[in-house]
């Protein structure tokens, strides 16, 4: 694989779950692991060292953010992504084939990778949607998909951009990550199944030009790796000729992207990790709920990335090993508990701080209410993944998913 080794230490019987190394030029993955996204390199509110310290492995930027500010130059002047954002491990970047569905297809909708909404104890809370409000504008309503790449405009000032599988390389090469995407179409879930598959066959054509620019930068194709997608939506014929194709191509990787429905979500990976070689890499795109994750694990899956930690953290709402509590609600401003006494997601960090106080500062407004949150947040999946992980070695994975299962969801 050049840039990269992976190792599967363990599997569980009757089950695709496995834990391995992944050895990248910037240190080892333990997987399965997941990727907080740090979108605009930052991963918002969380300092590098604290997300050490949280336990995160790897962290995920993205393409079409840093295109568009500060520009890739500058980054590759810093010295790469990593250098740039203080975090001396190893890293990602998506494609911007993301941005191309938040800014066309899904433009002013709520319409996300799911197409059911998470409730949380007290609200309804929706599940994190590819189209992000806080990134689009009056300006960036344009995405205009033909069979060489996208045009869209800039939600920073309207202006005209192009993205093709070669300048999404071009501009992946020179950020420098360890691991980056060939670019893709990612589709809404509400799609037929007749574009699905248009999307499908144009993200294979995509798929190979993206391969063909990489192997062509030598020394680029030295120090990185390139993963491939497999997209089909909902369909599960579409996702297991996806896969072949995209493992056809030759990929350091492969990535499952989305779209499909939480009921459709178990067969449509199903159908893509059957047609899976054992020893590449596998990394479930855009998945971040902590069901989702355990779902995905047991489906065969390695690597995970999602806004949806510190996106909801923002928002005032958390993890805890019985689900997902709102803190701005009326309850917790004289709760006192920690905000999650049965999952210490760091004895630094975040466990000291009460439900009331964190409640406090989200209802004042303060930047450390949302830091705490996020924060706590990140590491309760970090804690997650790590403990399946543990569980996967030791033997007993099924037994921690459903224990985790029955206390989330009861």
């Amino acid at each position: 694989m050049g840039a990269l080794s992976f190792n599967i230490e363990r599997r569980v019987p009757q089950s695709g779950a496995r834990a391995g190394t992944l050895t990248t030029p910037h240190g080892v993955i333990r997987t399965p692991s997941f990727a907080p996204v740090g979108t605009k390199a930052s991963v918002k509110g969380i300092l590098p060292e604290q997300l050490r310290e949280l336990g995160a492995e790897v962290v995920l930027a993205n393409t079409y953010h840093l295109y568009l500010q500060p520009g890739e130059q500058v980054v590759e002047k810093a010295g790469g992504l990593g250098k740039f954002m203080g975090w001396d491990g190893p890293t990602m970047t998506d494609s911007g084939g993301f941005q191309v569905f938040s800014l066309g297809a899904a433009f002013g909708k709520t319409i996300s990778k799911f197409t059911r909404s998470n409730l949380v104890e007290d609200e309804p809370v929706a599940v994190p949607s590819i189209y992000d409000e806080g990134v689009a504008s009056q300006h960036g309503q344009l995405a205009v998909i033909d069979d060489e790449g996208v045009s869209f405009t800039s939600h920073l000032d309207g202006s005209l951009h192009r993205f093709t599988p070669e300048r999404s390389v071009e501009i992946q090469h020179a950020l420098g990550a360890d691991i980056f995407f060939a670019f893709d179409e990612c589709t809404s879930p509400t799609k037929p199944y007749a574009y699905q598959k248009e999307a499908m066959d144009r993200t294979h054509r995509w798929a190979e030009r993206s391969l063909k620019a990489h192997r062509q930068n030598i020394d680029a194709a030295k120090k990185q790796a390139l993963f491939g997608i497999v997209q089909g939506g909902r369909h599960e014929d579409l996702r297991r000729e996806s896969a072949r194709e995209i493992v056809r191509l030759g990929f350091d990787g492969i990535g499952i992207g989305g779209s499909f429905s939480k009921e459709d979500m178990r067969g449509a990976l199903s159908a893509a990790v059957g047609e899976l070689p054992e020893e590449l890499p596998r990394h479930f795109l855009g998945i971040g709920e902590p069901g989702d994750i355990l779902e995905g694990i047991a489906g065969g899956m390695d690597l995970f990335d999602c806004v949806a930690a510190t996106r909801l953290g923002r928002h005032g709402s958390i993890y805890t090993k019985r689900g997902v509590i709102h803190l701005k609600s009326e309850k917790y401003r004289s709760d006192f508990s920690p905000l999650d006494s049965e999952v210490r997601t760091s004895d630094v960090l975040t466990s000291s701080f009460t439900r009331a106080y964190v409640a406090h500062l989200l209802r004042s407004g303060e930047i450390l209410g949302a830091t705490i949150a996020s924060m706590h947040n990140v590491g309760f999946i970090l804690k997650l993944i790590a403990g399946a992980r543990e569980a996967i070695l030791d033997g007993r994975f099924d037994e921690y998913r459903a224990d985790f299962t029955t206390t989330y969801h009861g």
